[in-house]
């Protein structure tokens, strides 16, 4: 599993292992970190500054701004209606739209969350881990569940140290 030389790579990126993510035709911004086991697809974009956790999945059109989090395991998709077949025979890119996807920026996306295309996920939000989101999130909102629905708004990103 190789970083590409198609990758788009930003000063400061840090991957500490290599050799064990995919990153292929993709965009990663300044000083971002990329855990193990990672694959960015192409035409993905990454922010600057922000960590992607081990066993994350980010597909073809799917934006993310700067300053994001992005917890463990989180999965994104890009195909609302996904077949392996069209009229009998494998699909191919032909075959479908791309769905896009937004994850604004300073927003957190806990482990194991699973994103669904066509969402914008605002500025300082935060989905739960293990949410699954099927639809937008407004700013500076916490949502949790499946499917994920709003807890709470806040007015500002709550950053706590610790």
């Amino acid at each position: 599993m190789p970083v590409a030389s198609n990758v788009k790579m930003g000063n400061g990126v840090q991957i500490h292992h290599p050799e064990l993510v995919n990153l292929y035709g993709c965009t990663i911004g300044d000083e971002t970190k990329i855990g193990a086991f990672v694959e960015i697809q192409k035409n993905a974009i990454i922010g600057a500054r922000c960590k992607i956790s081990t066993h994350t999945f980010i597909c073809e059109g799917v934006t993310i701004e700067d300053e994001v989090f992005v917890g463990h395991g989180v999965m994104f998709t890009n195909d609302r209606y996904p077949r392996a077949t069209c009229e009998g025979r494998l699909q191919t890119e032909a075959d479908w739209v791309i769905v896009p996807t937004l994850v604004k920026r300073k927003a957190s996306i806990g482990s194991g969350a699973v994103i669904l295309c066509g969402v914008t996920i605002g500025v300082g939000a935060l989905v739960g881990a293990g949410a699954v989101v099927t639809h937008d999130v407004p700013d500076y909102s916490v949502v949790v569940g499946v499917p994920a629905r709003l807890v709470r708004t806040m007015t500002e990103p709550k950053i706590e140290k610790g």
